[in-house]
Protein backbone atom coordinates (compact mmCIF):
# COMPACT_ATOMS: atom_id res chain seq x y z
CA UNK A 1 0.00 0.00 0.00
CA UNK A 2 1.35 3.43 -1.39
CA UNK A 3 -1.55 5.64 -2.17
CA UNK A 4 -3.33 7.31 0.70
CA UNK A 5 -5.76 9.70 1.07
CA UNK A 6 -6.89 12.35 4.50
CA UNK A 7 -9.70 13.66 4.16
CA UNK A 8 -9.23 17.57 6.22
CA UNK A 9 -6.21 19.82 6.18
CA UNK A 10 -6.43 21.19 10.42
CA UNK A 11 -3.95 20.57 12.67
CA UNK A 12 -4.64 16.80 12.59
CA UNK A 13 -5.10 16.22 8.87
CA UNK A 14 -1.74 17.99 8.01
CA UNK A 15 -0.41 16.09 10.73
CA UNK A 16 -1.23 12.85 9.39
CA UNK A 17 -0.54 14.17 5.96
CA UNK A 18 3.19 14.86 7.10
CA UNK A 19 3.68 11.51 8.45
CA UNK A 20 2.49 9.52 5.54
CA UNK A 21 4.23 11.48 3.25
CA UNK A 22 7.74 11.52 5.22
CA UNK A 23 7.76 7.48 5.10
CA UNK A 24 7.34 6.92 1.38
CA UNK A 25 3.47 6.71 1.09
CA UNK A 26 1.77 9.38 -2.10
CA UNK A 27 -0.85 11.19 0.19
CA UNK A 28 -3.82 12.76 -1.23
CA UNK A 29 -4.62 16.03 0.87
CA UNK A 30 -8.69 17.02 0.39
CA UNK A 31 -10.24 19.89 2.05
CA UNK A 32 -13.24 21.80 0.66
CA UNK A 33 -10.99 25.01 0.87
CA UNK A 34 -7.87 25.91 -1.12
CA UNK A 35 -6.59 28.35 1.02
CA UNK A 36 -6.67 25.60 4.05
CA UNK A 37 -4.51 23.55 1.64
CA UNK A 38 -2.37 26.10 1.31
CA UNK A 39 -1.64 26.82 4.93
CA UNK A 40 -1.73 22.82 5.34
CA UNK A 41 1.31 22.55 3.24
CA UNK A 42 2.95 25.50 4.94
CA UNK A 43 2.44 23.72 8.54
CA UNK A 44 4.07 20.66 7.14
CA UNK A 45 7.37 22.39 5.91
CA UNK A 46 7.67 24.49 8.82
CA UNK A 47 7.37 21.10 10.78
CA UNK A 48 9.58 19.31 8.49
CA UNK A 49 12.43 22.56 8.76
CA UNK A 50 11.80 22.32 12.76
CA UNK A 51 12.90 18.47 11.83
CA UNK A 52 15.55 19.33 10.10
CA UNK A 53 17.23 21.59 12.17
CA UNK A 54 17.28 18.98 14.95
CA UNK A 55 18.80 16.78 12.43
CA UNK A 56 16.17 13.87 12.62
CA UNK A 57 15.45 14.84 8.61
CA UNK A 58 17.75 16.03 5.87
CA UNK A 59 17.07 18.78 3.60
CA UNK A 60 16.64 15.96 0.70
CA UNK A 61 13.97 14.21 2.74
CA UNK A 62 12.20 17.34 3.40
CA UNK A 63 11.90 18.16 -0.68
CA UNK A 64 10.74 14.75 -1.26
CA UNK A 65 8.48 14.56 1.86
CA UNK A 66 6.62 17.65 0.12
CA UNK A 67 6.73 16.20 -3.15
CA UNK A 68 4.79 13.53 -1.98
CA UNK A 69 1.71 15.62 -1.26
CA UNK A 70 -0.78 16.71 -3.74
CA UNK A 71 -3.98 18.29 -2.66
CA UNK A 72 -7.69 18.62 -3.87
CA UNK A 73 -10.92 20.21 -2.98
CA UNK A 74 -13.01 17.09 -4.58
CA UNK A 75 -13.75 14.28 -2.61
CA UNK A 76 -14.37 12.28 -5.94
CA UNK A 77 -11.07 13.50 -7.69
CA UNK A 78 -8.99 13.12 -4.52
CA UNK A 79 -9.49 9.59 -3.67
CA UNK A 80 -8.99 7.98 -7.43
CA UNK A 81 -7.09 4.75 -7.05
CA UNK A 82 -6.04 5.08 -2.88
CA UNK A 83 -5.68 1.91 -0.92
CA UNK A 84 -6.33 4.25 2.32
CA UNK A 85 -8.76 7.00 3.35
CA UNK A 86 -8.05 8.41 6.83
CA UNK A 87 -10.86 11.16 7.27
CA UNK A 88 -9.32 13.84 9.86
CA UNK A 89 -12.59 16.09 9.47
CA UNK A 90 -14.33 18.60 12.42
CA UNK A 91 -15.20 16.19 15.28
CA UNK A 92 -19.02 16.17 14.25
CA UNK A 93 -21.00 13.22 13.54
CA UNK A 94 -23.24 14.44 10.84
CA UNK A 95 -20.40 15.65 8.91
CA UNK A 96 -18.15 12.17 9.13
CA UNK A 97 -21.13 10.33 8.24
CA UNK A 98 -22.03 12.51 5.10
CA UNK A 99 -17.71 12.19 4.44
CA UNK A 100 -18.05 8.64 4.38
CA UNK A 101 -21.35 7.92 2.21
CA UNK A 102 -19.10 10.29 -0.40
CA UNK A 103 -15.99 8.14 0.15
CA UNK A 104 -18.25 4.78 0.32
CA UNK A 105 -19.64 6.12 -3.28
CA UNK A 106 -15.98 7.35 -5.44
CA UNK A 107 -13.62 5.06 -3.13
CA UNK A 108 -12.00 2.11 -5.11
CA UNK A 109 -14.14 -0.95 -3.61
CA UNK A 110 -10.77 -2.41 -2.19
CA UNK A 111 -9.83 0.68 -0.37
CA UNK A 112 -9.88 0.92 3.52
CA UNK A 113 -11.96 3.67 5.09
CA UNK A 114 -10.68 4.73 8.34
CA UNK A 115 -11.74 7.34 10.60
CA UNK A 116 -9.43 9.44 12.95
CA UNK A 117 -11.97 10.41 15.30
CA UNK A 118 -12.02 11.03 19.29
CA UNK A 119 -15.42 9.41 20.11
CA UNK A 120 -17.63 9.04 17.35
CA UNK A 121 -18.93 5.45 17.17
CA UNK A 122 -16.74 3.19 13.87
CA UNK A 123 -19.49 0.93 13.85
CA UNK A 124 -22.29 3.86 13.47
CA UNK A 125 -19.87 5.57 10.77
CA UNK A 126 -19.81 1.91 9.17
CA UNK A 127 -23.61 1.65 9.09
CA UNK A 128 -23.33 4.12 6.48
CA UNK A 129 -21.31 2.24 3.73
CA UNK A 130 -21.72 -0.85 1.73
CA UNK A 131 -17.98 -1.95 2.70
CA UNK A 132 -18.55 -2.35 7.32
CA UNK A 133 -15.81 -4.83 7.21
CA UNK A 134 -13.61 -2.11 5.71
CA UNK A 135 -14.15 1.20 8.16
CA UNK A 136 -11.70 1.10 11.19
CA UNK A 137 -10.79 3.92 13.45
CA UNK A 138 -6.96 5.44 13.50
CA UNK A 139 -6.94 7.53 16.23
CA UNK A 140 -3.60 9.61 15.60
CA UNK A 141 -2.33 11.77 18.89
CA UNK A 142 -1.47 15.66 18.53
CA UNK A 143 1.12 16.72 17.54
CA UNK A 144 1.11 13.58 15.26
CA UNK A 145 4.42 13.78 13.68
CA UNK A 146 5.34 13.54 17.79
CA UNK A 147 3.03 11.00 19.35
CA UNK A 148 3.95 7.90 19.53
CA UNK A 149 -0.12 6.06 20.12
CA UNK A 150 -2.19 5.29 17.23
CA UNK A 151 -5.26 4.10 18.62
CA UNK A 152 -6.68 1.68 16.14
CA UNK A 153 -10.70 0.98 16.89
CA UNK A 154 -12.28 -1.99 15.57
CA UNK A 155 -16.26 -1.32 14.65
CA UNK A 156 -18.50 -4.44 14.78
CA UNK A 157 -17.86 -5.43 11.78
CA UNK A 158 -14.61 -4.54 10.70
CA UNK A 159 -12.73 -7.25 10.01
CA UNK A 160 -9.13 -9.32 11.37
CA UNK A 161 -7.99 -8.77 8.00
CA UNK A 162 -8.48 -4.90 7.79
CA UNK A 163 -7.79 -4.57 11.62
CA UNK A 164 -4.25 -6.50 10.90
CA UNK A 165 -3.31 -4.16 8.11
CA UNK A 166 -3.65 -1.03 9.95
CA UNK A 167 -1.58 -2.30 12.73
CA UNK A 168 0.87 -2.73 10.12
CA UNK A 169 0.92 0.42 8.28
CA UNK A 170 0.76 2.32 11.84
CA UNK A 171 4.48 0.40 12.51
CA UNK A 172 5.84 1.77 9.07
CA UNK A 173 4.97 5.37 10.07
CA UNK A 174 6.75 4.58 13.59
CA UNK A 175 3.55 4.28 15.61
CA UNK A 176 3.34 2.23 18.36
CA UNK A 177 -0.76 1.06 17.47
CA UNK A 178 -2.89 -0.03 20.39
CA UNK A 179 -6.16 -2.51 19.54
CA UNK A 180 -9.46 -1.26 20.88
CA UNK A 181 -13.13 -2.11 20.54
CA UNK A 182 -15.81 -0.09 19.53
CA UNK A 183 -17.70 1.68 22.67
CA UNK A 184 -18.28 5.39 23.78
CA UNK A 185 -14.51 7.14 23.96
CA UNK A 186 -12.79 4.03 23.21
CA UNK A 187 -9.35 4.19 25.93
CA UNK A 188 -7.53 7.43 25.49
CA UNK A 189 -10.83 9.89 25.82
CA UNK A 190 -12.79 7.38 28.14
CA UNK A 191 -9.92 7.59 30.80
CA UNK A 192 -8.65 11.27 29.93
CA UNK A 193 -11.94 13.56 29.40
CA UNK A 194 -13.50 12.19 32.90
CA UNK A 195 -10.02 13.04 34.62
CA UNK A 196 -10.15 16.56 32.53
CA UNK A 197 -14.31 17.47 33.65
CA UNK A 198 -13.16 16.58 36.79
CA UNK A 199 -10.23 18.83 36.80
CA UNK A 200 -12.91 21.76 36.09
CA UNK A 201 -14.91 20.73 38.62
CA UNK A 202 -12.44 20.89 41.27
CA UNK A 203 -12.26 24.86 40.24
CA UNK A 204 -16.06 25.15 39.50
CA UNK A 205 -16.44 24.15 43.45
CA UNK A 206 -13.33 26.31 44.87
CA UNK A 207 -11.33 23.04 45.78
CA UNK A 208 -8.17 25.28 44.31
CA UNK A 209 -7.21 27.47 41.47
CA UNK A 210 -6.22 26.68 37.85
CA UNK A 211 -2.56 27.14 38.52
CA UNK A 212 -3.09 24.88 41.77
CA UNK A 213 -5.05 22.13 39.93
CA UNK A 214 -2.58 21.88 37.40
CA UNK A 215 0.50 21.86 39.49
CA UNK A 216 -0.62 18.94 41.60
CA UNK A 217 -1.09 16.60 38.91
CA UNK A 218 2.03 17.63 36.87
CA UNK A 219 4.46 17.33 40.45
CA UNK A 220 2.17 14.86 41.91
CA UNK A 221 1.32 12.84 39.24
CA UNK A 222 4.22 13.46 36.79
CA UNK A 223 1.66 14.86 33.82
CA UNK A 224 3.95 16.77 31.56
CA UNK A 225 1.29 19.38 31.96
CA UNK A 226 -1.75 20.04 34.03
CA UNK A 227 -5.55 18.97 32.57
CA UNK A 228 -6.74 22.42 32.45
CA UNK A 229 -3.44 23.25 30.43
CA UNK A 230 -4.46 20.06 28.25
CA UNK A 231 -7.80 20.79 27.53
CA UNK A 232 -6.91 24.30 26.54
CA UNK A 233 -4.86 22.64 24.02
CA UNK A 234 -7.39 20.12 23.04
CA UNK A 235 -10.20 22.70 22.94
CA UNK A 236 -12.66 23.32 25.29
CA UNK A 237 -15.60 22.84 22.58
CA UNK A 238 -13.70 19.68 21.76
CA UNK A 239 -13.81 17.93 25.15
CA UNK A 240 -17.42 18.93 25.64
CA UNK A 241 -18.67 16.92 22.62
CA UNK A 242 -16.53 14.28 23.81
CA UNK A 243 -18.46 14.31 27.23
CA UNK A 244 -21.21 14.70 25.62
CA UNK A 245 -20.73 11.31 23.37
CA UNK A 246 -20.12 9.46 26.39
CA UNK A 247 -22.98 10.64 28.59
CA UNK A 248 -25.17 9.77 25.93
CA UNK A 249 -23.48 6.49 25.20
CA UNK A 250 -22.78 5.09 28.16
CA UNK A 251 -25.61 6.21 30.51
CA UNK A 252 -23.83 6.90 33.58
CA UNK A 253 -24.00 11.08 35.24
CA UNK A 254 -20.75 10.71 36.12
CA UNK A 255 -19.58 11.18 32.48
CA UNK A 256 -21.84 14.58 32.25
CA UNK A 257 -20.29 17.89 31.46
CA UNK A 258 -19.55 20.13 34.33
CA UNK A 259 -21.20 23.24 34.32
CA UNK A 260 -18.71 25.40 33.90
CA UNK A 261 -16.80 23.26 31.05
CA UNK A 262 -20.49 23.83 29.35
CA UNK A 263 -20.33 27.63 29.72
CA UNK A 264 -17.30 28.90 29.10
CA UNK A 265 -17.84 27.02 25.58
CA UNK A 266 -21.16 28.96 24.93
CA UNK A 267 -19.50 32.18 25.34
CA UNK A 268 -16.73 31.08 23.35
CA UNK A 269 -13.82 30.52 25.39
CA UNK A 270 -12.28 27.70 23.82
CA UNK A 271 -8.41 27.34 24.52
CA UNK A 272 -5.85 27.77 22.58
CA UNK A 273 -7.80 28.37 19.31
CA UNK A 274 -9.69 31.31 20.80
CA UNK A 275 -7.14 33.12 22.73
CA UNK A 276 -8.54 32.16 25.86
CA UNK A 277 -9.85 29.37 28.35
CA UNK A 278 -8.43 28.66 31.61
CA UNK A 279 -5.69 30.44 30.49
CA UNK A 280 -4.77 33.13 28.22
CA UNK A 281 -3.07 32.65 24.79
CA UNK A 282 -2.60 35.99 22.61
CA UNK A 283 0.98 35.85 23.86
CA UNK A 284 1.89 32.30 22.56
CA UNK A 285 2.04 28.96 24.23
CA UNK A 286 5.22 28.85 26.10
CA UNK A 287 4.17 30.86 29.06
CA UNK A 288 1.13 29.94 30.99
CA UNK A 289 -1.09 32.98 32.22
CA UNK A 290 -4.04 32.17 33.76
CA UNK A 291 -7.33 33.98 32.80
CA UNK A 292 -8.52 36.82 34.36
CA UNK A 293 -11.68 35.24 35.14
CA UNK A 294 -9.91 32.61 37.24
CA UNK A 295 -7.02 34.83 38.82
CA UNK A 296 -7.22 35.30 42.42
Amino acid sequence: MMNVAVIGSGTMGNGIAHVFAQHGFQVSLIDISQPALDKALGTIGKNLDRQVSKSTLTEDEKTATLGRIRTFTSIAEGVQNVELVVEAATENVDLKLQIFRDLDQHAPAGAILASNTSSISITKIAAVTKRADKIIGMHFMNPVPVMKLVEVIRGYATSDEVTSRIMEISRQLGKTPTEVNDYPGFVANRILMPMINEAIITLFEGVAGVEEIDTVMKLGMAHPMGPLQLADFIGLDVCLAILRVLHEGLGNPKYAPCPLLVNMVMAGRLGVKSGEGFYTWGHGTKDLIVADRFKK
